[in-house]
Order: C-alpha cells, then sequence, then structure tokens
C-alpha cells in the first residue's frame, strides 16, 4: 500500500480511537435508542404529511404540494434532532476526553496529534453522519411525488452535516484545551441553544418590513435552510441589490446556504487545526509557563526543567539552529526582523499602488530595502558561523563532542545545516520583499494597471544606458519569486560554509571573525563586480553571470534595463534576458553548493590534524 494512502487511512478509516469508538458505541443499548427513535420520530412525521385529508382522490398538483411540504417540515425536524442530538454524542468527548488521565494515556501511545484530534471527533460523529445517511430513503420517497428538487434535498443535507461538524468542533476543541470538564456539558448544550435563539431574535430585528434575508441568515442553520426552502415567503436580494454591494454581502446574502457551509465548515476546520497544534503542549503541562515563553519553545523562567525538544537525526544540526535563540530577547529580536521585513515590504506595495509613489522610486526602494536585509543576514550569518567552532575550542566544547560517536563529517554538516535552518526565517525577509513585488507585477498587469509611467503602473518607459533604444521594461521580473530565494539560499550556505573554514583554522574568535569577513567579502564583491560589468555589457552570457550573486541578481530583477543592457537591446521583449537570469540562477546554485560541497570535504579531511594542531598535541 503506498506510503501516502496509508497516512491518509489513519487519519480517520483505521484511525484506532475511531475504531474504538465506533465499535464500542455501536453496541450500547441507548445509542440503538437513540437512532431507533429518530427514524421512528421521522417516519410518522412523513407519513402524517403524506397522508391524505377527508377527500381520498388528490391531483397530482396536490401530491406535489403535499410532498413538497412534508419534505419542508421533514428537513426542519431533521435539522433540529441533529442539533439536539449532537451534543448529547459530543457530550463525552467533553466528560471523557477533558479528563487529565485520558490525556496523559493518550500522549504516551504512538498516536499523531492529528490522529488524536480528528479521531476523538469523528468516532463520535460517526453516529451523527449515519444518522443523516439513514433517513436519505425517505427523503427519496417525497421525490416520486414531485415538487421538491434534488438540489433542494442535498444542500439541506449540506446544512444539517456543517451544524453537526461545528458542534462537534467546538466539544472537540474545549475538551482538547482543558476548558471545560463533566460539569461544563449542560452549558455547552444550552450555548448551543442560545446561539441559535440569539441570531434568530437578531435575525428579526434587522430584517426589513418587506422581509428578506440578512447577515444574520449565514450564520444560522435554521434560517439558512428557511431561505432554501422558503424563497418566496423569505426571498433574497435582487440581482441589481446584489450588485451595488460588495463581495462579502453579495455572498453571505445571495447565497446563505453557501455562506453558511463555508463558515462553519472554514471555523471547523480552524479549530480542529488549532486543536491539534495545541494537543500535545496542554496535554504536556509544561507547568506554569507564560504562553510568551512557550511561543518560543522556551520553559518557565528560572525553571529546572524545559520543555521536551525533538533532537532530530543529527543533534550538532539541531542545537545550532535552536541553540542560537535559547534566550527570549534573542528570539524576539531574530523573529522581530521578520515582521518588520514583511510589513515594510507590505506597506511599501500598498503605498506604491495608491500612488504615492513614481514606479522609478518604488523600483529603487525595493532595490535598497533588499540589499540592506542581504547585508544584514550575511554579516549575522558570518559572525555566528566564524565563531561556531572557535568559541567551543575556547570554553572546552569541543573537547566534549571529540569524545563521542559523532564524526568530522556529522559535526560540520550539522554546523552547517544547523546554520542555514536558523537564517532560513531571516532569509524569508528578503525574499518575500522579492515575491510581493513580482506578484504585484504579474497579477497587476493581468487585471490592467495604469499606462506606464503612471503611479501604480506595471511598465517602465526608459531608454537603454549607452543606447538609443527605448523600451518598456517591466516593473520588476516576475521570475524573481523562484530564482532570487535559490541564489540566496546557496549563497548563504557558502558564507556559512566560509565561516566555518576559519572558525576551525583559527584559534581564537576575534582572528576568524576578521579572516572570514575578509575572505567572503572579497569573494562576494568580485563575484559582485563581474556580475554587475558582464551582465550589462555582454550579450546572454552577462545576465547568467550577473545570478551568481544575489545582489547583483536583486539589481537585475528590478531593473532588467540597465543590469541586462546589451541582452534587452538585442531582444527588447526582455525574452533573452529572462531565460538568461533564470538559467543563470539555477547555475549559480549548484555552482555556489559545490564549492559548499568541496570545502566541507576539505575540512572533514583535516579535521583531526587542525584541531589536534591548535590544541598543541601536534
Amino acid at each position: 500500500m503506498p506510503v501516502f494512502l496509508r497516512w491518509m487511512l489513519d487519519l480517520i478509516p483505521t484511525n484506532p480511537m475511531v475504531v474504538r469508538l465506533v465499535h464500542g458505541g455501536s453496541r450500547r443499548t441507548r445509542h440503538l435508542l437513540i437512532r431507533s427513535a429518530y427514524l421512528g420520530v421521522l417516519i410518522i412525521v412523513l407519513l402524517i404529511l403524506l397522508l391524505p385529508g377527508q377527500s381520498g382522490a388528490q391531483s397530482f398538483r396536490d401530491l406535489a404540494v403535499r410532498g413538497a411540504n412534508a419534505f419542508a417540515w421533514v428537513a426542519y425536524l431533521q435539522l433540529l434532532l441533529i442539533c439536539v442530538l449532537s451534543p448529547v454524542f459530543m457530550a463525552g468527548a467533553i466528560a471523557q476526553e477533558s479528563s487529565p488521565r485520558t490525556w496523559d494515556i493518550l500522549l504516551t501511545t504512538p498516536l499523531s496529534s492529528a490522529q488524536m484530534v480528528l479521531g476523538a471527533l469523528f468516532g463520535r460523529l460517526f453516529f451523527i453522519l449515519a444518522l443523516l445517511l439513514c433517513s436519505l430513503p425517505l427523503f427519496a420517497i417525497t421525490q416520486y411525488f414531485g415538487g421538491v428538487p434534488g438540489r433542494s434535498v442535498l444542500m439541506s443535507y449540506a446544512v444539517s452535516g456543517c451544524a453537526a461538524m461545528f458542534v462537534g468542533a467546538v466539544a472537540i476543541a474545549l475538551a482538547v484545551n482543558r476548558l471545560a470538564g463533566k460539569r461544563a456539558v449542560f452549558a455547552f448544550y444550552a450555548a448551543v441553544v442560545t446561539y441559535l435563539a440569539v441570531t434568530a431574535a437578531i435575525d428579526a430585528q434587522v430584517r426589513p418590513p418587506s422581509g428578506g434575508v440578512t447577515f444574520m441568515t449565514a450564520l444560522n442553520p435554521f434560517l439558512a435552510l428557511y431561505s432554501l426552502l422558503s424563497p418566496s415567503s423569505y426571498p433574497r436580494p435582487d440581482d441589481i441589490e446584489l450588485a451595488s454591494m460588495g463581495a462579502v454581502g453579495r455572498f453571505m446574502l445571495g447565497s446563505p446556504v453557501g455562506a453558511w457551509c463555508l463558515l462553519s465548515g472554514g471555523l471547523s476546520l480552524l479549530m480542529i487545526g488549532v486543536s491539534a497544534t495545541t494537543v500535545r503542549q496542554i496535554g504536556a503541562n509544561v507547568g506554569g509557563v507564560p504562553w510568551y515563553r512557550s511561543m518560543f519553545g522556551l520553559g518557565a523562567a528560572g525553571a529546572s526543567e524545559r520543555p521536551i525538544r525533538h533532537v532530530g537525526m543529527n543533534p550538532i544540526a539541531w542545537r545550532e539552529s535552536t541553540a542560537r535563540q535559547a534566550t527570549l530577547g534573542k528570539a524576539v529580536a531574530r523573529w522581530g526582523f521578520v515582521l518588520v521585513g514583511v510589513l515594510w515590504a507590505v506597506a511599501l506595495v500598498v503605498y506604491y499602488h495608491a500612488g504615492g509613489m513614481a514606479p522609478g522610486v518604488f523600483r529603487s526602494t525595493l532595490l535598497v530595502t533588499v540589499w540592506t536585509e542581504l547585508i544584514v543576514i550575511m554579516l549575522v550569518a558570518i559572525n555566528t558561523s566564524a565563531t561556531s567552532i572557535s568559541r567551543e575550542r575556547e570554553d572546552g566544547t569541543l573537547d566534549i563532542l571529540l569524545t563521542t560517536p559523532i564524526t568530522p563529517k556529522d559535526y560540520l554538516s550539522g554546523k552547517l545545516r544547523g546554520l542555514v535552518q536558523f537564517l532560513l526565517p531571516l532569509l524569508a525577509v528578503p525574499s518575500a520583499t522579492v515575491l510581493l513585488g513580482a506578484a504585484y507585477t504579474l497579477f497587476a498587469s493581468a487585471a490592467g494597471a495604469p499606462a506606464p509611467g503612471a503611479p501604480g503602473a506595471v511598465v517602465v518607459s526608459t531608454m537603454i544606458p549607452r543606447s538609443t533604444v527605448s523600451v518598456n521594461a517591466p516593473l520588476m521580473l516576475w521570475e524573481g519569486a523562484l530564482t532570487f530565494p535559490i541564489v540566496a539560499v546557496a549563497f548563504v550556505a557558502l558564507g556559512v560554509m566560509i565561516g566555518l573554514h576559519w572558525s576551525l583554522k583559527s584559534k581564537g574568535t576575534i582572528a576568524s571573525v576578521v579572516w572570514a569577513v575578509g575572505v567572503f567579502g572579497s569573494t562576494a564583491g568580485v563575484c559582485g563586480l563581474l556580475g554587475w560589468q558582464a551582465g550589462s555589457s555582454i550579450p546572454f552570457v552577462g545576465p547568467v553571470l550577473a545570478a551568481l550573486n544575489p545582489v547583483t541578481l536583486a539589481f537585475a530583477l528590478t531593473h532588467p534595463e540597465e543590469a541586462c543592457a546589451r541582452s534587452v537591446e538585442n531582444d527588447p521583449s526582455f525574452l533573452a534576458a529572462r531565460i538568461a537570469l533564470a538559467g543563470g540562477a539555477v547555475i549559480a546554485a549548484a555552482v555556489l553548493l559545490a564549492l559548499v560541497g568541496a570545502l566541507r570535504s576539505s575540512m572533514v579531511r583535516t579535521f583531526d590534524f587542525t584541531t589536534r594542531k591548535l590544541a598543541g598535541n601536534v
């Protein structure tokens, strides 16, 4: 069986919790009586509504009207019974799974977080969905009399199913997050009834005198079903009124059933996702850890214990990627840089779209932003990697690590991987900046942007430097969203490897930082000047060389008519420059990663000798 298919089956169909709950509940007399009573009530009501009155003979039109009325009443009754029975079935989730002992046992099993949450939900939701399916033959009977569209039958089932799903998700969220216990079962039941009553009362108050759906209709399953089954007495706005509304208003008032299903289903998925994320943190009961410290993976201040951490296959990589943010201040600084950078990029694009700056100013501001972020990230990468090994040598940690089964290859590979993982969130900031600019250029051009040169335009009319050719250059090459992150990650990996090389060869941290900055700065400067000059003066090959450095690549993405001048002069459509930059990015990433691998192999071969020499044993 394929691994993906087995994983999907383990989530719900073959989930041990689902099997246990369904198998155990199916043998309970109480559940059998509930299902029998449910079907019995529906059958009795349907027969009463379908039986003719005093006159035995009826026309086909009368049968169609009776069938439609019977369907409407049974649909309302089914939704009412689902809302009444859902809390009954889901009360076990609140009463049993809220018990700390239950979660303590579950957390010791091989079940994943998603399996525990989905198992607790669908193990009990199965009985509710089974009730819905077993009533389907009753609704099919009404089709023989006419007057009941098949679409209405299916949509009524969708309303009831989403209502049951929403109630179940709320119950599981309360149980997983320990927000309720056995005493809260009645409160949960009362909250469901109160919500339905309050939304119905608000709808009655805000409903216009002529009648019609409101924004409350999409928030109440009974009102949504009422708009579906009684469109004449509870009409929706006409097409003219809907056209004058926003997208949200058109959707909620024009399609209240779809809006209810989307809102309830979306909230259900959100609560399931949050519950799956928090089940282990809350279930583990770390003990007095504030949320702002737990969010960064930290224990309580001054505590002798800390949360369990999964090390992975390489402990050195885990240590490097997590130890750098072991304090709250470092974690806040790291993620603060990410947050500020992303917000600045969003504000820049929004400000330009609103006409706050000219296209040329926007391109220059975007380029300077990316350059500044890259410089900061590279300085952090050089500083952390250049002090990584030398600092461990100074405090004696390296001597302890050399007594473990960790090989030089594992040690250096772990250092490289861990530091790159640590820097990935920082690298996401300039990548996100380029992505936003590229996405704006792509989608705005498809939607019809202003004329070239106007605020908000995605085409800039400009002259090619040292040429008389005028071109309409794109505001930014959208390929940068794919090519820039590839080159940036590979370039940072090379910088980290150079820093590790000098950290291994240098006895002190100051010397290692100075040498690493000097060597990497010289290498990056040479590559940058080569790409800068070649990109503007050599056709096709020049843009390939410009992609060797993320600094020159960012310049080529935002100012292609300058960075790839000769290529654009030969092909004003920018096709040749685009192909050359994309291919150059792939080649640059391969070359940089090859240099990283070669440098790491060289360090592995000389690791023991260099370490002994600096320790004074050679």
